[in-house]
């Protein structure tokens, strides 16, 4: 493996990096108490990836199984306890503990602890994610036609477990 080829060309350097303070509000609230933290989006690392803050209530929460075909997804737990399901069975993940699905892998995750828990979240490449997590606010107003459009418009396509 190599380093990928250049994509910055000057001589000096420049003043480029971005910061987001600990204490910024979360970008998005949901009803059922979490949040997420848009950390890095695709549009501010021109690509390359995304990375969210997702903290969970304590009230059941997650996606059911499911993969993407265009971007990789990862997860690092920073509290609590996150069942990610690995394609065969659902694992409890505790902070610390770091998973990777490449494209196509089936994955999901939940938390079912009762308790509250917060994990990172990044995808690569920097799909818009952030469009997503918002439609989800009202998916149970569109039809099940205008929802499975929604999901293939965002590379979530499910499965059932085996």
């Amino acid at each position: 493996m190599s380093y990928p080829e250049p994509r910055y060309f000057g001589d000096e350097g420049e003043i480029s990096a971005y910061f987001r303070p600990a204490g910024q509000a979360p970008d998005l609230t949901y009803p059922n108490g979490g949040s997420a933290g848009y950390l890095a989006t695709g549009a501010t690392t021109n690509g390359q990836f995304g990375l969210y803050q997702w903290n969970m209530s304590g009230a059941r929460s997650g996606p059911d199984p499911h993969f993407h075909r265009t971007i990789s997804e990862s997860f690092y737990i920073l509290t609590g306890t996150i069942r990610i399901y690995n394609g065969a069975k659902w694992v409890d993940h505790e902070p610390g503990d770091f998973v990777h699905v490449p494209e196509g892998g089936v994955h999901g995750f939940r938390n079912e602890s009762g308790e509250p828990a917060s994990m990172l979240l990044m995808f690569h490449p920097g799909a818009p994610r952030e469009d997503y997590f918002e439609g989800l606010l009202t998916l149970g107003e569109l039809s099940d036609e205008e929802r499975k459009a929604f999901f293939a418009e965002h590379d979530n396509f499910w499965i059932e477990e085996s």
